[in-house]
């Protein structure tokens, strides 16, 4: 069992206040059409960390707020050091727009350039390594302290679901949010569309009637948004995966899924990629699709992500780590190379829930004090981009 004094990792502290578990400098690409440019220029420094905008340009405005939303919060996120955004110059997403609203977030080291105004590709990309260097030069010279383990956002996911997650990895998940409660962190509980058909069971734990009015709220703008095209996800939600695992129905899925968030209040709801600065069970509203979810949290300031699956998945992200979790015992036979642990001992008897979420607990202590996770091991950053469909 894990005491109290144990409870703390080492990290960075960052000029905001907030503390890192990770020290990459983000080269942040405003739009699709720098994203390659930003691929080279992080490939050349070590220490970098970019990704594949597909967004920023081309987009309504409501759709280019959640980009803008979720660009920002990658550069304020407490695991990047500093940050150079990189822009093709035409886009919608234009280099002064971005520097402003990351600059609302995050007062951590920023440059910028613009690829036509420096000559084209090859003449940015030299400015922007010089500029990376130095800024991987000054991260490297921090050094980690210790801080109570209250200062972590851990965001939960789950994805490639079977019927072992709901009975056994999100239950074990739901433990680990219960006791980082406790210890005084925030837990941020996902995937709007899987918590359809489960919403009155989290309306019973709002904090307040603003909070329950805003779980239902979620749910019902995301259920508007698929009708004006004529969908209703309760009527097929599972994927093809989902069913071969043996899960049926949407009900089914959300009853498993809500699971992740433990027993605790939800004392928060948050839009997409917003900034999360409530303490304990909160709720964001992401999509189901996994790359998209993890990606809304991580720009509202989770450092760690834990991430529970029946079928097996390698996902991952290019700034806050991701641990694997499954309650499959076949599954992680199959994909020890991406999945963390082992969770099925809650099924066949061998370890109480209770001792598994202190498993898992100590393992996000760990990987909070720079354990790599298999997907980090594996060099896995995808990531994608919540659209304005979903906010009709």
């Amino acid at each position: 069992m894990l005491h109290d004094n144990q409870m703390t990792f080492l990290g960075y502290k960052r000029p905001d206040g907030k503390i890192g578990i990770r020290n990459h400098v983000l080269i942040l690409p405003a739009s699709v059409c720098a994203s390659d440019t930003t691929r080279i220029i992080a490939s050349q420094v070590q220490g970098c960390v970019t990704f594949n905008n597909q967004n920023g340009c081309s987009q309504v405005p409501k759709d280019l707020t959640l980009t803008l939303d979720l660009m920002s919060g990658f550069a304020a996120n407490p695991n990047i050091y500093g940050t150079i955004v990189v822009a093709l110059g035409c886009e919608n997403a234009q280099e002064s727009i971005v520097v402003a609203e990351i600059k609302k977030r995050t007062n951590k080291p920023l440059e910028s350039l613009i690829i036509q105004d420096e000559g084209g590709t090859l003449k940015a990309i030299e400015k922007a390594v010089r500029c990376a260097k130095i800024m991987v030069e000054e991260a490297s010279t921090l050094q980690k302290e210790e801080f109570p383990i209250s200062n972590l956002i851990l965001g939960t996911e789950c994805g490639g679901s079977d019927t072992t997650s709901g009975i056994a990895a999100n239950p074990v998940m739901g433990s680990l949010s219960d006791k980082l409660v406790a210890l005084g962190g925030t837990i941020i509980l996902s995937e709007t569309t899987e918590l359809i058909g489960a919403e009155h069971i989290l309306a019973k734990r709002a904090k307040d009637e603003r909070i329950k009015r805003r779980i239902y709220e979620i749910i019902q703008r995301y259920e508007m948004s698929l009708a004006f095209v004529g969908e209703n996800v309760r009527e097929g939600n599972p994927s093809p995966g989902n069913k071969a695992g043996g899960l049926t129905t949407l009900e089914e899925k959300s009853l498993g899924c809500i699971h992740k968030g433990g027993t605790s209040s939800i004392n928060e709801v948050y839009d997409y990629a917003k900034d999360v600065d409530a303490k304990g069970l909160v709720i964001m509203d992401t999509p189901g699709n996994d790359p998209s979810s993890i990606a809304g949290m991580v720009a509202g300031g989770a450092q760690i992500i834990v991430f529970s699956t029946g079928r097996g998945t390698p996902t991952g992200n290019p700034i806050a780590p991701v641990i694997k979790i499954t309650g499959n015992r076949e599954t992680y036979k199959k994909m020890q190379d991406n999945i963390d642990l082992d969770c099925s001992g809650v099924i066949f008897g061998t370890h109480t829930l209770n001792e598994l979420g202190d498993t898992l607990l100590d393992e996000v202590k760990k990987v909070a004090s720079g354990k790599l996770t298999k997907a980090e091991q594996l060099g896995y950053t995808e990531i994608a981009i919540m659209r304005a469909a979903n906010y009709v």
